[in-house]
């Protein structure tokens, strides 16, 4: 399983469910929309503090981010 490709999708996935942008994302959690995009197209390798970061931005826990669909 790719964990990027996974976690990627999982970010898009619950960001759209809970309505924002990549920019809206970018802006609560403090990454860039750029790294927002990559992230979510599997191309970039979030540091936990990241994962962190993304699941406390998004309202959910960090292992939503991590697990299956």
């Amino acid at each position: 399983m790719d964990m990027r490709k996974l976690v990627g999708e999982n970010t898009a996935r619950i960001r759209k469910e809970k309505g924002l942008t990549q920019e809206a994302l970018a802006e609560k959690s403090g990454l860039s929309q750029q790294y927002i995009s990559g992230l979510e197209n599997g191309q970039r390798n979030p540091a936990i503090v990241t994962l962190y970061e993304l699941s406390t931005a998004l309202g959910v826990g960090h292992l939503d981010l991590l697990t299956p669909n």
